[in-house]
C-alpha cells in the first residue's frame, strides 16, 4: 500500500528534478563542444559543478544576512531598496561566490592552459549554480516553473558565465605572461563586476511593474543571450595558449 502511495509522488519528483537538471547540461555540453584547443578533463569539470553548488549555498547564506541590512536602511518599496536589492546583494552575493569557487579550483589547475578555458570554467560553475537553484525552485514551485527558468534564469546564468570567463581568461594569460598586476587585477575584478551588472539589470527588469515591462524584458533578455552567443564563438576562434 505505501508502495502504490510513494510511487506517484516519487516519479513526479524525479520529473521535475530533470526538468530543472536538462537545460543546464544541454548547455554545459555546447560550451564544452566550443573548446577546440585542449578539452578540460571530466574531473575539473564535475569539480566545477560542484563550484557552483557551493556557491548557490553559501550566497544563500550572505543574501538572508544583506537583506536584513538593506531591510533596515531602506523602505522595502522604494527604488533605492530595489537597486541594492538586485545589483549589489543578489548579484553581487551569487556572482562573487561563483568567482570564489572557480578561482580556487581552476587558477592554479595545470588544465587551465587556454585562454577560453576561463569561459568552460565560468560557464560550468554558474551552471552548476543554477542547477541547484533550479531543483529547488521546481520541487517548491512545480513543473511550470522548470520550464520558465529553463528559458530564462538557466541561459541567464551561463550568459553571465560567458562574460565572467572571458574577463577571468584574460586575467590568467596576463599573469602568465608576467603582465603587469594592475592588469591581472583589472580583469580579475571585471570577471565579477560586468556579470554582476548584468546580472543585476535582468532581475531588476524582470521585477518592474511598469507597463511594457515584459517587452523590455524580452529585449534585454534576447540581447543578452545574441552578444553572449556571439563572445563564445568569438573566444572559441580566437583561443590560444597560455
Amino acid at each position: 500500500m505505501f508502495y502504490y502511495l510513494a510511487a506517484p509522488i516519487a516519479v513526479y519528483n524525479i520529473i521535475l528534478i530533470a526538468a530543472a537538471v536538462i537545460p543546464a547540461f544541454f548547455l554545459m555540453v555546447r560550451v564544452y563542444r566550443s573548446d577546440r584547443l585542449d578539452k578540460e578533463s571530466t574531473q575539473i569539470l564535475w569539480q566545477l559543478v560542484k563550484a557552483g553548488i557551493l556557491a548557490a549555498l553559501l550566497a544563500l547564506v550572505e543574501e538572508k544576512i544583506l537583506f536584513a541590512v538593506a531591510g533596515s536602511l531602506f523602505p522595502e518599496e522604494s527604488t533605492m531598496y530595489n537597486v541594492i536589492l538586485y545589483f549589489v546583494i543578489v548579484a553581487g552575493a551569487e556572482e562573487s561566490s561563483k568567482y570564489i569557487f572557480m578561482r580556487r579550483a581552476t587558477w592554479n589547475s595545470p588544465e587551465f592552459n587556454c585562454q577560453y578555458d576561463g569561459v568552460v570554467y565560468a560557464v560550468f560553475t554558474s551552471l552548476g549554480f543554477a542547477l541547484w537553484e533550479n531543483i529547488s525552485y521546481v520541487l517548491h514551485y512545480g513543473f511550470s516553473t522548470a520550464l520558465v527558468r529553463a528559458v530564462t534564469a538557466i541561459p541567464g546564468h551561463a550568459c553571465f558565465g560567458v562574460f565572467m570567463g572571458v574577463f577571468y581568461g584574460l586575467a590568467r594569460r596576463s599573469a602568465s605572461e608576467s603582465a603587469s598586476s594592475s592588469d591581472v587585477t583589472k580583469y580579475n575584478v571585471l570577471s565579477i563586476l560586468v556579470p554582476m551588472l548584468l546580472h543585476g539589470a535582468y532581475d531588476f527588469i524582470a521585477t518592474m511593474e511598469e507597463t511594457g515591462s515584459g517587452l523590455y524584458f524580452l529585449i534585454f533578455t534576447a540581447l543578452l543571450f545574441f552578444f553572449a552567443y556571439r563572445v563564445t564563438g568569438r573566444s572559441s576562434k580566437e583561443d590560444r595558449y597560455i
